[in-house]
């Protein structure tokens, strides 16, 4: 993959976390990156650009990150639903990190961020991209990242159950 081809965008609203990912990006060749202080910045920055990866923390105000992505994947006006996003904070309870995952992002990065954080979890990104899934409460990458044969619910995956559908990106 050319990476000097992607448009990052970075929604981050300490100046400090988003230098140091922005040096991260730019010493793996990146070098369209976009910075958002806050989700409703980051939402008008989508507009503007046509992004294809987006880096966000959590915590943020007024729209933090959470906000951001169920506006990002429902909103009928979403610049691009179907953007990967990689979540980014210190905030990485199981109930955090489920919230994040129920929201529609594709990746976790738990803080302190290092280089090969970064890079691994873009890594995933684009090398282990999931297909999206729509359902009557959900829409997002599949949250399931197995096959498990010994499942014990009534549907496993897409095909299976009668509401909801994988969507090609």
């Amino acid at each position: 993959m050319r990476l000097e081809l992607l448009k990052i965008l970075i929604v981050e609203d300490n100046r400090y976390t988003r230098v140091l990912l922005i040096e991260i990006l730019r010493a793996i060749g990146i070098q369209q990156i976009y910075e958002a202080a806050d989700g409703a910045e980051a939402l008008q920055a989508m507009r503007a650009h046509a992004i294809d990866i987006v880096l966000t923390d959590l915590a943020m105000e007024p729209l933090d990150g959470i906000d951001f992505v169920r506006l990002l994947r429902n909103s009928p006006d979403s610049p691009n639903p179907m953007v990967p996003v990689l979540m980014i904070t210190g905030h990485s309870t199981l109930r955090r990190i489920h919230e994040a995952r129920d929201v529609g992002i594709n990746e976790f990065l738990a803080k302190p961020i290092t280089a090969r954080g970064v890079i691994g979890r873009l890594q995933q990104l684009i090398d282990h991209a999931r297909p999206f899934i729509r359902s009557d409460d959900y829409f997002g990458p599949d949250r399931r990242r197995r096959n498990d044969p010994e499942h014990p619910g009534p549907w496993r995956r897409a095909a299976d159950g009668p509401t909801v559908r994988a969507l090609r990106s």
